[in-house]
């Protein structure tokens, strides 16, 4: 570690060869901190040196980067969140995904800002992390056990029971389902690293899981005692701004985005279901007949992740499933039975799987058998089980999913591979909803102008965590496309930053603001003891989003072609409901897109950053 690193960063990386299981560590780069901080911005920069760019997801040359921020473990609020960065099985390029829960902050006391697993072990492993390095434990018996039951099994095998903070795959990342996600089950909170695949990649690399015992660094922020004051004043606005959090989790979004029209609903054929339909998936209904307590994780104070019951299906406890999965499993199926959506919650958790890719991926499977398009080899033995309204097929066919059975080998392909196999793929295509090979989340491409142009640049695809929709809800660039491109941009920059700090979104846009503003900036500064300015900040999460967008450009997956958006979105307006008519047309995006290029530097043609634009954010020598 370089002499005057900030005391806030543990100064090394952890490189874990799993084929020959040597170890190695380098220091952390004061120059890299100031223009990456760290998390994200360090797991991108990682990918790029270590993975070439013709290599596959699958392959051994793929790294699984574990990165943790400076802010992690210190006042500042609700940083325990852990980015964990990888190849894309989805998507061919570069993906980041979030969680929460001990393990970040136990990482954080090891001294490892980064945890870097290169190639793939010859067996069945888990890989043991502690502040004195790495090892590979045989994990041969685990194969088969569920994520939450891997979780357990390992802690029993390190004997000191959740002082063993553990992430792992379930069988869906051992069957390589391109859309397996990973678990971490604490003692106070469940965390989920859920989209792009990061279950699946490590699966392909022989690894079950990873647990980390906790070491002695202690991060200590350079101006402890002003960080502290910064803090508080912000908790007042924190708890207002999260009440509906507080209360319902996210599961609190579903009326409120039902009632504006701008809910997914049958393969967003529609986008509103009627009141009682969509009440009886709600935070209201899960709160007053499902919901048994309140789960944090560490260090935070809003508490929106909850347990829940359903004792019909068999369920004492469960996690409760969050809006987007609400979604995805539920109306985008026309199942609104809230019992069979918290049991395909618990399958698709104890599988490993994303429920977004997961269920929208079967809400189109749905559609082509409306539609006949899948042939009938194809089809599982009880048909009727891709029938619209058809609610226990949900969670049977995740099940089979996971387990890559019957046609749930086809869904663990992804809707967009799966279009391919189709009797008609150019017509299977017009029902996809997704964006470079990833799902859509639950925040509407047509109803939202923010996320259609948000959505066609997101480095990750159909992903809500880079172009936000929280400030379009509340009716800015919800409706409007002027000023959007650039909105779409800047938020790009913001979740790149709070990706790299690490800050929990919630928290964020609840308790300190929904863009990039000076009480971030002075809560890095007092931090670090650097004397960055707001637009210093802010370019540091405009130089991480150029280098995500770089890797992608390189791999071949990001270009002005490739910035679009599904057929429905271009040329099916919504049908009915209060947002009636709106989609997003060919020449509207054309526009935005033009407009979001000379905003970011990019070449108008192919939507390549410039070398200019390379050579003012400071990554000539990355590139």
């Amino acid at each position: 570690m370089l002499d005057d690193l900030p005391p806030v960063y543990g100064g090394e990386v952890l490189h874990v060869h799993l084929d020959d299981e040597s170890v190695d560590c380098e220091p952390v780069d004061l120059e890299d901190a100031k223009r990456f901080l760290g998390g994200n911005g360090f797991a991108a920069k990682h990918v790029h040196e270590h993975v070439p760019a013709d290599a596959k997801a699958f392959d051994p040359e793929n790294v699984v980067v574990f990165s943790v921020g400076p802010m992690t473990a210190t006042p500042f609020q609700s940083t325990s969140r852990g980015v964990v960065s990888f190849i894309s099985p989805l998507t061919g390029g570069f993906f980041d995904s979030t969680f929460g829960g001990t393990f970040p902050q136990a990482q954080k006391t090891t001294g490892f800002d980064d945890i870097v697993l290169h190639g793939t072990a010859d067996e069945p492993v888990y890989v043991r992390i502690d502040q004195d390095g790495a090892s590979l434990e045989p994990a041969e018996d685990l194969l088969g056990l569920d994520a939450y039951e891997t979780c357990e099994a390992v802690r029993e095998r390190e004997g000191v029971g959740y002082d063993t903070h553990v992430i792992a795959a379930g069988p869906a990342g051992e069957n390589r389902v391109r859309f397996a996600c990973l678990l971490h089950d604490s003692r106070i909170r469940e965390g989920v690293a859920g989209r792009g695949g990061s279950g699946a990649v490590l699966g392909s690399k022989n690894v079950k899981a990873v647990a980390i015992r906790g070491g002695n660094f202690q991060p200590e922020p350079v101006e402890k005692g002003a960080l502290q004051q910064l803090v508080t004043g912000q908790m007042g606005d924190l708890m207002d701004e999260t009440q509906m959090l507080q209360e319902y989790g996210t599961s609190g979004l579903v009326n409120p985005v039902n009632e504006m029209g701008k809910l997914g609903r049958r393969n967003a054929q529609r986008e509103q279901s009627n009141s009682a339909d969509a009440e009886a998936i709600s935070g209201e209904r899960l709160k007053a007949e499902h919901i048994t307590e309140d789960t944090t994780c560490a260090g935070c104070p809003v508490a929106c992740g909850k347990h829940v019951e359903a004792p019909d299906e068999g369920i004492e406890e469960a996690k409760i499933p969050e809006f987007e999965t609400i979604y995805a499993v539920a109306p985008m199926q026309e199942v609104y039975d809230v019992k069979e959506t918290i049991k395909t919650n618990n399958v698709c958790d104890e599988m490993g799987l994303d429920t977004i890719s997961f269920g929208v991926t079967l809400a189109f499977a749905r559609e082509c058998y409306d539609r006949d398009l899948l042939p009938e080899e194809m089809l599982p033995d009880d048909p009727s089980l891709l029938e619209f309204g058809n609610d226990a097929g949900v969670a049977e066919l995740a099940r089979r999913t996971g387990l890559r059975e019957g046609f749930g080998d086809a869904l663990a392909e992804g809707s967009f591979r799966l279009a391919d196999e189709t009797i008609d793929p150019e017509e299977a295509e017009k029902y996809l909803y997704g964006h470079n090979g990833v799902e859509f989340a639950a925040h509407s491409a047509r109803g939202l102008k923010g996320m259609s142009i948000g959505y066609a640049t997101s480095t990750r695809g159909g992903s809500h965590h880079d172009t936000r929709p929280t400030l379009q809800y509340t009716g800015e660039h919800d409706e409007t496309t002027e000023g959007t491109p650039e909105f779409a941009a800047r938020s790009q920059h913001y979740t790149a930053l709070g990706d790299s700090l690490t800050q929990c979104r919630f928290v964020s846009e609840g308790g300190w603001g929904k863009r990039i503003n000076d009480r971030y900036r002075d809560a890095i500064n007092l931090t670090t003891g650097w004397e960055l300015t707001t637009e210093e900040v802010e370019e540091i999460g405009e130089r991480i989003y150029n280098l995500e967008r770089i890797i992608n450009v390189e791999r071949g997956v990001a270009s002005r072609e490739t910035d679009t958006l599904p057929h429905r979105v271009l040329h099916e307006p919504i049908p009915d409901g209060p947002a009636e008519g709106m989609y997003c047309p060919p020449e509207e995006l054309r526009a935005m897109l033009d407009e979001y290029y000379t905003f970011r530097g990019w070449d108008q043609e192919d939507g390549t950053p410039t070398t200019e634009t390379i050579e003012r954010l400071d990554l000539a020598d990355v590139v």
